[in-house]
């Protein structure tokens, strides 16, 4: 229904803020980085919108960034995850934090949010691994970027590429840089590190 809406943020709380859009106060739901990111009291703000319909509320999310809400959404589909749990993420990493951490199987990172064991850690890993990867190719694909290299054979080559282009390299720069760098036996922590050293 919202897209997003725009006001004067009248204040904030560590768990919401309240936007004056036109005389009327939405209480707005959001991530601690996210209500810092948008701006200070007393300035026009935007906020994209989430609006969850429950049997007994209505309430709304709101991001400062598209990709922070695509994120949210994302986490959400996930079973067992509810908006409070995916704003306790969002809260602890950035988009691009959580994208790379999903791309290279880094339970440990998401397990760090508050609320989120390893168990479900791993489970928003495992359901939403494929999910990232090919909305990255499909990234790629639209905006007519150059077909990469060819790389190494293996998953854990393949996924420090995506992890590179989760952090904005092109898919040329993300298998050159691993191509030069990936040996037989390493994690793929350790071929994105060793590959961000050498673009």
């Amino acid at each position: 229904m919202f897209e997003y809406l725009s006001g004067i943020l009248k204040y904030r709380t560590e768990s919401y803020c309240v936007l004056d859009v036109g005389g009327v106060g939405f209480r707005i739901y959001t991530s601690s980085q996210g209500a810092m990111a948008v701006g200070n009291v007393g300035e026009q703000v935007t906020f994209y919108i989430y609006m969850s319909v429950k049997e007994d509320d209505i309430s709304l999310y709101g991001f400062a960034s598209r990709d922070e809400l695509a994120s949210f959404e994302m986490l959400i589909s996930v079973s067992g995850v509810g908006p409070k749990v995916a704003l306790c993420v969002l809260a602890a990493m950035s988009p691009s934090d959580f994208s790379l951490a999903v791309a290279t199987g880094d339970y440990k990172s998401i397990s760090r949010s508050k609320g989120v064991g390893p168990k479900l850690a791993q489970r928003i890993i495992l359901e939403l691994k494929d999910k990232i990867a090919k909305d990255l190719q499909g990234d790629i694909t639209s905006s007519g970027g150059n077909v990469p290299g060819p790389i190494p054979a293996g998953y854990i080559s393949e996924d420090a590429v995506a992890a590179l282009m989760v952090l904005g390299y092109s898919s040329k720069e993300a298998s050159d840089a691993v191509r030069k760098v990936y040996q037989d036996g390493m994690q793929v922590e350790e071929v994105v590190r060793l590959a961000l050293k050498n673009i």
